[in-house]
């Protein structure tokens, strides 16, 4: 039986998931745009897995020791950059602002964060900006709001607005609601680093 100790930090298994799940957002994007009747369904499906792994990558690493400063640094890359390219799909498919101001308000957020991230690893302080709950139930909620959204091909109105169905105003409200988590995490990620971000005032 081969000896996992010795073995690179790449080449664990959560950093392989990691790597995959990396690599499929191409796969995704092309399986988006297949002249097919389900492709929606296919990269709907797609981003799915990428999300549970997203989960079970970081659970295994923990569970089986192997966390390694690649892993660290590659799982939210991955992560950003399969719900970007997503939230991009999605504001080219339904070419509406109602869509557009969520995803730039996300792919925003996601940007700022991990530049704070970043900053306050500089000095030391990286657990300050861990991540809290509302981060947690935020991903969770966009996970979901974003695979609903990849299903449905929206209907135009004759005067060129969405057919709005009651699934996609559910999936709509859970996209928002998603949104408002993502300023209240970044919010309290500011909080956190405020005293290092302007030494000398209160937070």
């Amino acid at each position: 039986m081969p000896d996992n100790h010795n073995a690179p930090p790449s080449l664990n298994l959560p950093n392989l998931m990691t790597l995959a799940r990396l690599l499929s957002i191409p796969v995704f994007v092309g399986a988006f745009y297949l002249p097919l009747s389900w492709s929606g369904w296919l990269a709907a499906g797609i981003f799915l897995v990428a999300g549970i792994t997203d989960w079970l990558d970081g659970y295994l690493a923990r569970r089986m020791q192997l966390t390694s400063r690649f892993g660290a640094f590659l799982d939210p890359v991955a992560d950003k950059l399969m719900v970007a390219a997503a939230l991009v799909l999605l504001v080219q498919n339904h070419g509406t602002a109602w869509m557009a101001i969520p995803a730039l308000v996300i792919i925003s957020r996601e940007i700022a964060v991990s530049a704070l991230r970043e900053w306050m690893a500089e000095i030391g302080q990286r657990a300050r900006v861990a991540v809290s709950w509302v981060g947690k139930v935020k991903t969770v909620v966009q996970i979901i709001a974003i695979t609903a959204l990849l299903v449905q091909t929206p209907g135009k109105t004759k005067a060129g607005d969405l057919l709005m169905t009651w699934d996609l105003w559910v999936s709509y409200t859970l996209l928002y609601v998603a949104t408002v988590l993502t300023l209240m995490s970044m919010m309290s990620y500011l909080r956190a680093a405020w005293p290092e971000l302007w030494p000398g005032r209160k937070g």
